[in-house]
């Protein structure tokens, strides 16, 4: 699994989310609760929403 990461226009900002490479998906989940929910989508969703 790879490490969590946020936006680089996020660095001033409190409220964001991170975002996880996992296999054939991408996990997502808010910044100020790292051990809170974490929501999975297939990354072909992921790249259709980012764009």
């Amino acid at each position: 699994m790879s490490a969590w990461h946020k936006s680089s226009h996020s660095t001033s900002q409190a409220n964001c989310v991170e975002v996880r490479h996992v296999a054939d998906s991408v996990a997502v989940r808010d910044s100020k609760n790292p051990h809170g929910p974490v929501l999975t989508v297939p990354k072909v969703n992921w790249r259709r929403f980012a764009r």
